[in-house]
C-alpha cells in the first residue's frame, strides 16, 4: 500500500491511557489506514521516522478564544506549535454569532480587536457564521459553542439589570436552537462578565433547556472563583441537573483568592458527588498561578449596567468613584472581587493602546502608582479606565500551586488554554504565557520533572477524554479509522519557554504535527499548510 504520510520508528501513547507500543502508522485521505509494529513493504510520499519520540493523538484544546482573532489573523501559530489540533471556541459566553442586522454596530464595538481595525461582520446567524468560518483557512480543527452574553445582547434584555421579558425569552431560545441545529457543541456562559452578571439562574436554565433537546453541553465560567466559589459551583451543578444537558463543563477550574487557597478539596468533592448521583460534570485547567481577564471586570456590577459608554460616565462622577472604592471592599458584596482578594500589587496591566501609559505595560497597579507619582492605587485605577476606555487586559496572580496540582490530579480534569491563538501581533507586548505554553508546560513540567501525572495520564487528558466530552468518535485516539491529528514531541526536551515578562516565546520539544493527514508543523516549524475543519456536534 501506498501511504501519503508514514511515521516510523515511534513510541505510540494512543491516548487511551495505555502504556506506549511501538508502532507504525500509515495515513492515507486524512486518515489512519495502518497501525502495525512495523510496515515493511509499505511506500509513502512522505516518510517521518519518528526515532523513538513520543506519537500521541493532537491535542483538544477545551477552552479557547481563537474564534475572536481569525477574522483578523488565521495562522493560529501559539496553538498548532504546542500540538493542539482541534480548538474549542465561543467560551466565556462570547461568541460571533448569532448577529441581527439590526444590532451590527453594538456588536462591531462589543469585538473591537484589541490590535485596532473593525470587525467585519458579512453573518447574522449562527449556520452563517460557521459557512463564513468554513471559507477561511484555518490549521487547526474548530468545534464552535454559542455564547450566552451574544445570545442576550441580540435578543434579550442585553445590558439591562433585569430579567427578560417573556418575549424576549422566546426570542433568546429560538436563536440558542438555530445555533443548535446548525451544529453548536453548546452554550458558553461567561458569569462574571457584563451582561452575564445580571443574568439569575433561572434564566440560565431556561436556555440551557433548549441546549439539552440537542444533546448539547453547558460551559461556564462560572460566576465566582474567588468568596463565592462554592456557591458558584453548586449554581453550575443546579443549572446542569434542571436543564438536562449532557453534561457540564466548568471553565479554567481554579482557587482565585488566598484566603480560600486549599478550597479545590472542596470542589472537587461536589463535583465528585455530582456525578455520583448521574450528572456528567468536569472541567478544564491552564496550570499558571495568574488569571486573565479584564479591568473593567473588578468594577462592582452595578457600574456595568447600560455597557462601557455608561460605565465611562460613572468612572468621571466622584462621588460614584468613592461609592466604587467602598462596594469593592465591603464584607458582604456576592461578586468576584479580585482588588479585595488580592490588591493592588497583584493585579498585572497586560496592554495599553494610550501612549501615556505604554512604559508601565507588564507592571501592577502598586509598581505603576510609584512610576507614575499618583496620589494611590485609586488613582491609578480609575485613570487607567478612564485613560482606555474601560479597555485594559490584565493578569491577577491569585492561584496557590497546591490547587493547581490537586486540580491538575483530579479525576475530571481536561486541559484548556483560554487564550487565543495568535503570536506577537504589532502593538502587542505583554499577554499570558498560557498563549504559548499550556501543553508543553504540562508535559515537562508536570509529566517529566515532577511525575505528578504519568505521560500517558495526561495525554489522555489532552486527547481521548476530551474528544468524549466532545462526542467526537473519530478523533482523540491512534486508530484506524481515525482522523490523522497527531503530535509527535520529545519527552526529555518538551517544555514551555513564555514566562510573564517576556510570554511571546514558542515551546521547546513539539517536533511535527499532523492535522487531518496534513504536516503542519515540520521540525518544530509551521508550514503554510491549512487542513482545519469545521467539526459539528452530531446527536
Amino acid at each position: 500500500m501506498h501511504f501519503d504520510i508514514l511515521i516510523k520508528n515511534a513510541k505510540v501513547i494512543d491516548g487511551s491511557e495505555n502504556p506506549w507500543m511501538p508502532r507504525e502508522i500509515g495515513i492515507k485521505e486524512g486518515k489512519i489506514i495502518k497501525i502495525l509494529p512495523k510496515l515493511k513493504s509499505e511506500t509513502a510520499d512522505k516518510v517521518i521516522n519518528a526515532g523513538g519520540l513520543i506519537t500521541c493523538p493532537g491535542f483538544i484544546n477545551m477552552h479557547s478564544h481563537s474564534d475572536m482573532l481569525l477574522p483578523f489573523y488565521n495562522r493560529m501559530d501559539t496553538a498548532i506549535r504546542q500540538g493542539i489540533t482541534t480548538e474549542v471556541v465561543g467560551m466565556c459566553g462570547e461568541s460571533l454569532a448569532p448577529i441581527p442586522s439590526e444590532k451590527v454596530d453594538v456588536f462591531k464595538k462589543l469585538f473591537a480587536p484589541p490590535m485596532g481595525g473593525e470587525l467585519k461582520i458579512t453573518w447574522d446567524t449562527f449556520k452563517s457564521y460557521l459557512n463564513e468560518v468554513s471559507k477561511m483557512h484555518v490549521p487547526c480543527n474548530l468545534a464552535f459553542c454559542v455564547g450566552f452574553s451574544t445570545i442576550r445582547v441580540a435578543g434579550g434584555p442585553g445590558f439591562e439589570n433585569r430579567s427578560p421579558t417573556e418575549k424576549e425569552m422566546q426570542t433568546m431560545k429560538s436563536l440558542v436552537a438555530e445555533a443548535m441545529e446548525a451544529g453548536a457543541f453548546g452554550m458558553s456562559t461567561g458569569l462574571i462578565y457584563s451582561p452575564q452578571v445580571f443574568a439569575k439562574t433561572e434564566e440560565i436554565i431556561e436556555l440551557a433547556k433548549v441546549v439539552a433537546q440537542y444533546n448539547g453541553l453547558y460551559f461556564s465560567h462560572i460566576r465566582g472563583e474567588g468568596n463565592t466559589l462554592i456557591e458558584a459551583v453548586k449554581e453550575f451543578i443546579e443549572i446542569v441537573e434542571k436543564s438536562g444537558v449532557a453534561g457540564g463543563q466548568i471553565a479554567h477550574h481554579k482557587v482565585a483568592d488566598k484566603r480560600l487557597w486549599g478550597m479545590s478539596k472542596e470542589t472537587l468533592r461536589l463535583i465528585e458527588e455530582a456525578n455520583e448521583r448521574g450528572l456528567s460534570i468536569t472541567y478544564d485547567q491552564y496550570p499558571y498561578n495568574r488569571g486573565q481577564s479584564g479591568l473593567v471586570s473588578t468594577l462592582p456590577p452595578w457600574t456595568r449596567e447600560g455597557g462601557p459608554d455608561k460605565i465611562l460616565e460613572r468612572l468621571k462622577d466622584p462621588e460614584i468613584r468613592e461609592k466604587i472604592k467602598t462596594d469593592i471592599f465591603a464584607d458582604q458584596n456576592k461578586w468576584e472581587s479580585w482588588i479585595k482578594a488580592v490588591g493592588f500589587e497583584h493585579v498585572y496591566i497586560s496592554f495599553l493602546k494610550n501612549k501615556n501609559w505604554k512604559d508601565v505595560e507588564g507592571k501592577n497597579i502598586s509598581e505603576i502608582t510609584k512610576i507614575k507619582g499618583k496620589i494611590d492605587e485609586w488613582e491609578t485605577y480609575f485613570k487607567l479606565l478612564i485613560d482606555e476606555k474601560t479597555d485594559i487586559p490584565i493578569t491577577i496572580e491569585s492561584i496557590h500551586e497546591e490547587d493547581i496540582r490537586r486540580i491538575m490530579k483530579g479525576r475530571y480534569h481536561m486541559v484548556g488554554t483560554d487564550a487565543n491563538a495568535f503570536k506577537h501581533l504589532p502593538g502587542f507586548k505583554i499577554f499570558h504565557p498560557r498563549t504559548y505554553g499550556t501543553y508543553p508546560k504540562i508535559l515537562g513540567k508536570y509529566v517529566r520533572d515532577e511525575g505528578l501525572l504519568t505521560m500517558e495520564e495526561a495525554i489522555r487528558k489532552m486527547t481521548s477524554f476530551p474528544a468524549q466530552r466532545l462526542g467526537l468518535r473519530d478523533r482523540g485516539l491512534i486508530r484506524e479509522g481515525y482522523w490523522a491529528d497527531i503530535v509527535i514531541f520529545d519527552p526529555m526536551t518538551v517544555r514551555d519557554n513564555a514566562t510573564f515578562e517576556d510570554p511571546h516565546q514558542f515551546p521547546s520539544g513539539i517536533i511535527d504535527v499532523i492535522v487531518n493527514g496534513v504536516l503542519v508543523v515540520e521540525n518544530e516549524k509551521q508550514k503554510r499548510k491549512y487542513p482545519g475543519k469545521i467539526l459539528k456536534r452530531t446527536l
